[in-house]
C-alpha cells in the first residue's frame, strides 16, 4: 500500500469506540452526515457468519433508525417467511426464534440476529403504524409460508383449486437452479394460479377482505418468482439470464417496491458484500447494489464489511446440509484486508466517496484489488484462499473494517 493510502486512511478514517449494540453512536456520526441524501444503505459482509458484523450492523440499523429516520430493514432472507416476521417487529405476533428459524438460511438462525429482531420490536412498541420500521425479505426463496398462506385462501374462496398449491409444494424448500426446466412447467402453474387470483379478485370479495386478497396475492408472486428460479439452468453462461443474475434482479426489484411506493421511505439492505456491489460479482453476474446504483445513483450506498483475522461460521462444501463449523484464517498479505489492518489500527469505517484525495490515493482507491469472500458453505480445506476481485471506490461507497472476527453464535435449535 503507496504511503499516500496510509496517511489517507489515518486522515479520513472514523474510528469505531465500538461494536456493542445500545451503546451511544456519536462515533458514528459521520456516517450519518454522508448518508444525509442516500435513501438506501446497502450494509455488507464478506462473510454470513461473524457476529461483530452481526453486532455492528445492529448498531448502525439502530443509529439509521433513530437519528436518521430509515424506515425499513431488507434482509437477503425469504420474501415468504419475512412476513410473519416483519408481524412480529410490528405487533408482537408469534415467537422470534421460531420465525427466525423460517427464514429458510442458517446464517440468520442466532443469537445475534434475535437480538436485532428483539431490538425492532422493542422500538415499534407504542408507535403509530406509520412510524413503525418494516422488516421484509427480499430473497424470493424458501417458501414454505406463502404455500400454506395460498392453501387457507383457497380453502376458503375456492376449495376446487387446492390442488394447484399442492402442485407448488417442492418451492418450500427448493433452491435456485435445484429442478432446471426448458419449459419451466413449474413456473407456469405459479402464473396460472397468480393469474386466478387476480381475475377473480371482485368474484372473492364477498367472501374475504381486501387485505387477505392482496396478501394472498403477494404469497402468489412471491411462489412465482421462486418457480422461475428453481426452474433455470445453473449455467453461469446465460449472462443476464443466469440463475444468478435472475435472483439478484428480483431482489433489487424488491427493494424498489418499498423506495417507490413510499416517497417516505428510507431502506437498509442486509446481504453479502458481493451482492451489494455497484458492478459485478462471481462470474460477472450483475449484482443488486448494480441495478439499484442505476436506478437510484448517489441515493444508494455500498457499505461493505471486512476483517482483519479470526474465525466464522460456514458449512462445509462436502457435507452442504450439515451443522455450521468453525473456520479459521489469518490476515494473510495479498488481500485488501492485509493493507487495510497493517494502514490502521483497530476498528474502523472510511467513505470512499470522501473528495480531495491524492492522485496517487485516486488510482489506488479505483484499482483493482483482492478481498476474501465466504459464503454459506466453503471448501473444507482451500477456503483460505477464496478471493474475489474488487475495485474499492468502484464496487463500494465505504468500507467498515473489523480487526478481529469470531464465530456468530447460532440459536439453540442449530446447536450440535
Amino acid at each position: 500500500m503507496p504511503d499516500d493510502i496510509a496517511r489517507w486512511l489515518t486522515e479520513h478514517a472514523s474510528p469505531l469506540s465500538t461494536l456493542t449494540p445500545g451503546a451511544p453512536h456519536d462515533d458514528l456520526e459521520p456516517l450519518g452526515v454522508t448518508l444525509r441524501d442516500v435513501r438506501i444503505v446497502g450494509l455488507g459482509e464478506s462473510t454470513h457468519g461473524t457476529r461483530e458484523f452481526f453486532r455492528l450492523k445492529h448498531r448502525i440499523v439502530e443509529f439509521l433508525v433513530r437519528e436518521a429516520g430509515f424506515t425499513t430493514l431488507a434482509m437477503e432472507a425469504s420474501a415468504s417467511a419475512a412476513r410473519a416476521l416483519d408481524a412480529y417487529v410490528r405487533h408482537g405476533t408469534g415467537d422470534p426464534a421460531r420465525l427466525i428459524t423460517r427464514l429458510g438460511f442458517w446464517t440468520w438462525r442466532t443469537e445475534e440476529m434475535l437480538d436485532l429482531i428483539e431490538w425492532l420490536r422493542a422500538h415499534n412498541r407504542g408507535l403509530s403504524e406509520d412510524r413503525q420500521v418494516r422488516f421484509v425479505g427480499i430473497d424470493p426463496q424458501r417458501c414454505t409460508d406463502s404455500l400454506e398462506a395460498l392453501a387457507a385462501f383457497l380453502h376458503q374462496v375456492a376449495p376446487e383449486r387446492a390442488d394447484d398449491v399442492r402442485e407448488l409444494e417442492v418451492l418450500a424448500q427448493a433452491h435456485p437452479a435445484s429442478r432446471p426446466d426448458p419449459q419451466q412447467a413449474l413456473l407456469r402453474r405459479a402464473e396460472a394460479l397468480t393469474g386466478f387470483l387476480e381475475d377473480h379478485r371482485e368474484k372473492f370479495a364477498p367472501h374475504t377482505t381486501a387485505d387477505a386478497m392482496d396478501e394472498a396475492l403477494e404469497h402468489a408472486r412471491i411462489l412465482t418468482r421462486a418457480a422461475d428460479l428453481v426452474t433455470r439452468s445453473p449455467d453461469l453462461r446465460s449472462g443476464e439470464n443466469s440463475v444468478f443474475a435472475v435472483r439478484d434482479r428480483y431482489m433489487a426489484d424488491a427493494v424498489t417496491r418499498h423506495v417507490d411506493d413510499d416517497p417516505q421511505a428510507r431502506v437498509i439492505v442486509w446481504a453479502h458484500n458481493g451482492h451489494l456491489a455497484k458492478g459485478t460479482y462471481g462470474d460477472a453476474v450483475p449484482a443488486l447494489g448494480s441495478r439499484l446504483r442505476e436506478r437510484y445513483g448517489d441515493a444508494y450506498y455500498a457499505l461493505a464489511l471486512l476483517f482483519g483475522k479470526g474465525s466464522f461460521l460456514a458449512r462445509r462444501a462436502n457435507n452442504p446440509q450439515g451443522p455450521p463449523v468453525r473456520h479459521r484464517i489469518g490476515t494473510g498479505a495479498r488481500s485488501l484486508e492485509a493493507r487495510l489492518a497493517t494502514a490502521a489500527p483497530g476498528d474502523y469505517y472510511a467513505d470512499l466517496r470522501t473528495a480531495g484525495p491524492s492522485p496517487e490515493t485516486a488510482q489506488w482507491l479505483r484499482a483493482p484489488h483482492m478481498q476474501r469472500s465466504f459464503g454459506a458453505v466453503v471448501p473444507r480445506l482451500v477456503y483460505r484462499f477464496h478471493m474475489a476481485p474488487l475495485v474499492p471506490a468502484g464496487d463500494y461507497d465505504g468500507i467498515a473494517f473489523v480487526a478481529r472476527s469470531t464465530c456468530s453464535r447460532p440459536l439453540p435449535s442449530l446447536e450440535t
